[in-house]
């Protein structure tokens, strides 16, 4: 509830230092510093509560039964997402870092338009539960691999190589999707110009 415990121990830790500076640097009553404290803790534990999935989307004009599809494939591929992002900070070879943090932002995005149409989740379903997951596994093992006192280079060459083709199949399902959600746009038109035609003569 409210998050996961980071926030939890952040808050305790800011309203026991508030509490400790309050009464006895400032000289603020005990009761005092206590009551504020507990305001600043409660505060904090909302304000530092992760972001849960469909938060402020409007789920009306969606069926219930694809929204719980989307939640399902979203609430697998999030946690890789997160470990795809995290990996990225661990490895330091720049291009490298820069190709795992691309992954990651195109993860992200799809995760966030997913999540703003659930209608558009069985067109990446693939995607979020197989590729995002081996690509955080991949990029995992990248980052272990090359914090060893002597990685071996044939081995980094190709886990690289796959974290590379790994950018195609990203990009892929990423247009893919944008694909799916123009919908009937060519149909659109179509039928445009020919009305036009119809009525104007051009």
């Amino acid at each position: 509830m409210f998050g996961n415990d980071w926030n939890w121990i952040v808050a305790g830790l800011v309203s026991a230092a508030l509490l400790v500076g309050l009464s006895l640097l400032i000289h603020f009553p005990f009761l005092v510093s206590a009551i504020i404290a507990a305001l600043v803790f409660a505060g904090l534990v909302f304000v530092l509560a992760p972001r849960q999935l469909f938060e402020g989307v409007d789920l009306n004009s969606f069926s219930g039964s694809r929204v719980a599809f989307a939640r399902e494939l979203l609430a697998q591929a999030q946690p890789a997402a997160d470990r795809l992002a995290a990996a990225a900070g661990t490895i330091a070879n720049k291009d490298m870092k820069a190709k795992v943090k691309n992954l990651s932002d195109i993860a992200a995005d799809v995760i966030s338009r997913v999540e703003a149409k659930p209608d558009s989740a069985p067109s990446v379903r693939r995607f979020l539960t197989y590729y995002v997951p081996q690509a955080a596994e991949v990029a995992e093992g990248y980052a272990t691999l090359a914090n060893r006192r002597a990685p071996s280079q044939a081995r980094l060459a190709n886990v690289g190589a796959v974290i590379t083709k790994l950018q195609d199949g990203f990009v892929h399902y990423a247009d893919s999707l944008a694909d799916t959600e123009l919908g009937t746009l060519d149909v659109d038109l179509r039928l445009i110009q020919e009305s036009l035609k119809e009525d104007i003569g051009r």
